[in-house]
């Protein structure tokens, strides 16, 4: 079994209602899966009443927390020196969020504390050969 790091944080829902809504949400990073990293919404902000994960690559929140940086479904961005933007587009619509920097930077420190950055491709080739050996009888 990979080892995971698991962190709760705290986020708003950006929305164009007067008052943003906050949001417990995980932050996931699984081993198995060292490229990618989720964030997971509960059920209570999706419009189909299901959890959602999004999923996508842990480089992207290190660079999104000091630069504007994504061109797909997840983009990521500062917003001053101590907030963090992350902006969702699926085909429902588009949601952003608002976290507090620092949380996310702590989840980052844990995860390159399981796989160091530059890392990621070797611990997958790594189980990629011993999967390989181990299944060849």
């Amino acid at each position: 079994m990979s080892p995971v790091v698991e962190q709760p944080a705290k986020c708003r829902l950006i929305t164009d209602a007067p008052h943003s809504k906050a949001v417990s949400v995980t932050l996931r990073y699984d081993g198995a899966d060292p490229l990618a990293m989720r964030i997971v919404f509960p059920a209570t902000v999706s419009l189909d009443g299901k959890e959602v994960v999004w999923a996508f690559a842990r480089d992207l929140l290190d660079q999104g927390l000091r630069m504007p940086s994504g061109t797909g479904d997840v983009q990521v961005w500062p917003c001053g020196r101590a907030q963090t933007i992350l902006e969702f587009h699926s085909p429902e619509g588009v949601a952003m969020v608002q976290f507090d920097a620092m949380p996310l930077r702590r989840f980052l420190k844990s995860s390159y504390a399981m796989v160091p950055a530059g890392e990621e491709r070797h611990d997958v080739q790594v189980e990629n050969e011993l999967g390989r050996l181990l299944h060849r009888t």
